[in-house]
């Protein structure tokens, strides 16, 4: 794995940019920068390695879904920048990712009542010219408000967030389940920091703001 901590100049002429993931989540935060992107859905397996470090597993997840998009490109794109992104909810020795269904959501959010928990989420941006990986880590602190089960039902009922870690959209109503977060960068908590990804853009000469 390569950093490269140099600038490039900005090109006037964007390469094809790709977005790892099957997240709605991911591509419309990635819809504010005002880039044109495409989106290719990875196939990896999620699961976290024993005994692996949640930080540990976001990154190695972010690089998996960015190296598996590299694999999957068109020659037309083999110049492409390919963003992988991944988040892991952790509470002391415990880890928490997308529930998947409605009993699950209930059980982590029961498990999360009351909790101060921390969301890893891993951005990596791989420069397929260079074939330098790029990445970040985003940690945000997040205390959820001690949950009355009925408060629990009427919220996932409200707002199924069966896709999401930690199973609470805070971009809407999952909101109302916390009582503070902090962070470096309000999106990532989303599922993409966008803040930390135009840093690494502009790291392989792309701005957002001169294209």
């Amino acid at each position: 794995m390569t950093f490269s901590s140099t600038a490039q100049p900005c090109q006037p002429t964007p390469r094809p940019l790709i977005l790892g993931s099957s997240s709605a989540y991911r591509r419309a935060l990635l819809t504010r920068l005002g880039l044109p992107f495409s989106v290719i859905s990875p196939d990896i397996d999620e699961t976290p390695h024993p005994g692996e470090h949640p930080a540990a597993t976001a990154r190695r997840l972010a690089r998996e879904k960015a190296r598996a998009v590299v694999a999957l490109l068109p020659e037309d794109q083999k110049h492409a920048l390919v963003i992988g992104s991944d988040q892991v909810a952790v509470m002391g020795d415990r880890q928490f990712g997308k529930p998947g269904s409605h009993d699950k959501a209930v059980e982590q959010l029961m498990a999360l009542s009351g909790q101060t928990v921390v969301f890893e989420t891993a951005l990596c941006l791989h420069d397929t010219l260079s074939g330098e990986s790029h990445e970040e880590l985003v940690s945000t602190e997040v205390e959820f408000r001690t949950l009355a089960r009925d408060e629990i039902e009427a919220y996932l009922h409200k707002e199924p967030a069966y896709d999401c870690a930690g199973s609470a959209k805070s971009e809407a109503l999952g909101i109302a389940l916390l009582d503070r977060l902090s962070g470096d960068d309000p999106t990532a908590l989303v599922g993409l920091p966008l803040i930390a990804l135009c840093r690494l853009l502009r790291r392989v000469g792309l701005n957002p703001l001169l294209v």
